[in-house]
């Protein structure tokens, strides 16, 4: 386990992996449970008197480190070798980050005009690493090709990877409701399983190469903590730690005056991921970094053997807790015409380094034009990532039962220069309602 613990933290082992879950696809008023991933508040406006999510899930993950192309996704994902055809873009402060959500067996039931009821599993893993030296992580995660001479300076390196389930208890209800316009709210209750997690940081790290010699010499603290049995190789939620958790949101409707739509513009504002995991009987280390060794150190050797050959640590019990990536979301959609719809989304970290160690989404802004059926739906996102300097561009599609898309795939496809991928499938077994728009 201790080896794992560094390994994870700073030579991004990443998770694969907006909220980042389902791209495009939330505001589809017949999606169903995976709405709620975007906003508590839209189960009420669903156009489904039962939707029953068999099995669900979304990936993401990216970084600036790297461009992504369908053809070198694997090994973005595996994290540790990258073949000579990957383009690196190593700077003085890199970013890694990832997450998976898998939405298990799930329902969301109407039981009135005004109210809906849900009841939500989930497993989720999150993975981030900020301000790592781009030079300094190939010599550490490749070693046998990271042989350039550099000098870095790190600061405020930071890394955090947690995996926990989730058990939900959702209610949304129409809170007014006049002829023109309504207002909604809604919030769901999450009890929290945390299988485990790792977290490290320094405020400064001081890194030397020198590739004649072949030595490195780094000046410095390392300070990282992880759960009791945490394995990144076999994680389990067979020794679960108790957390709780909170996600609330509002939404106004305009409705449409036309007989093409039943609505003219629906706002939305939420806040997910309110809360965190408790953990106990952990341990805690900090490392001495100011030594010279030898480059081939990261040759046989995993990150956290090196440490343990070459650096004085003190450890201690870890009892404290990891945070939730609790972000900010706002929407707008706008209704075109019959079936066809326009949506603005952002979502904004919340959640900040501190004394509890805490994971993060990226910031994002999504504009995703989308037609939508009683039995399809089509969405096009366009999407502007942090640490991406190009625009993603995805498709998806609801046709039945099925869901499957990506935010990304358009891009990863034409484009050696996107930086992050996604990719989200879900099968379902909706119920709708009598519908006169369709």
């Amino acid at each position: 386990m201790k080896k794992l613990a560094a390994l994870l933290v700073l030579t991004a082992v990443a998770l694969p992996t907006m909220s980042q879950n389902f791209v495009g696809a939330q505001i589809d008023s017949r999606v169903g449970v995976q709405s709620l991933t975007l906003n508590p508040a839209l189960g009420t406006l669903s156009r489904a008197n039962l939707d029953i999510n068999l099995i669900g899930g979304s990936a993401f993950a990216g970084s600036d480190y790297l461009s992504i192309n369908l053809s070198d996704l694997d090994d973005v994902l595996e994290g540790l070798s990258f073949d000579d055809d990957v383009v690196t873009n190593p700077q003085p402060d890199n970013n890694f980050f990832g997450n998976v959500d898998i939405l298990g067996p799930s329902v969301l039931m109407r039981l009135n005009a005004r109210s809906m009821v849900s009841l939500t599993t989930r497993a989720r893993g999150f993975f981030n690493l900020n301000n790592i030296d781009g030079d300094f992580y190939e010599l550490v995660a490749n070693s046998e090709t990271g042989m350039v001479d550099f000098t870095a300076e790190m600061e405020d390196l930071s890394g955090i990877a947690h995996v926990w389930g989730e058990i939900g208890l959702g209610y949304s209800r129409v809170l007014v409701e006049r002829a023109n316009h309504s207002f909604s709210g809604g919030a769901n209750l999450k009890l929290l399983l945390g299988a485990g997690g790792v977290f490290g940081n320094t405020p400064q790290l001081s890194a030397d190469y020198n590739s004649s010699s072949n030595l490195l010499s780094t000046l410095g603290t390392l300070d990282y903590g992880y759960s009791l049995g945490f394995d990144s190789d076999d994680v389990n939620f067979s020794e679960v730690q108790p957390g709780f958790a909170v996600d609330l949101g509002f939404i106004y409707e305009l409705k449409g005056n036309t007989e093409g739509y039943d609505y003219k513009l629906r706002a939305g504002v939420s806040v997910l991921d309110i809360g965190s995991v408790q953990y106990h009987d952990g341990y805690r280390v900090n490392y001495d970094m100011s030594a010279t060794i030898s480059g081939d150190e990261f040759v046989e050797k995993d990150f956290q053997e090196v440490l343990e050959d070459n650096y004085t640590g003190t450890e201690r019990p870890f009892e404290g807790t990891l945070g939730l990536p609790t972000s900010l979301q706002i929407f707008l959609d706008y209704g075109i015409g019959h079936r066809f719809y326009v949506s603005a989304q952002a979502g904004i970290a919340l959640s900040k380094d501190g004394e509890i160690p805490v994971s993060r989404v990226i910031n994002t802004a999504t504009i995703t034009p989308r037609m939508e059926m009683r039995w399809l739906s089509v969405y096009s996102p366009i999407s502007y990532r942090q640490y991406d300097s190009t625009a993603s561009w995805g498709l998806g599609v609801r046709i039945g039962p099925v869901l499957i898309g990506s935010g990304s795939i358009l891009t990863n496809a034409i484009s050696k220069k996107s930086r992050t991928a996604d990719v989200y499938a879900a099968i379902k077994l909706p119920i709708y309602g009598k519908d006169k728009f369709d």
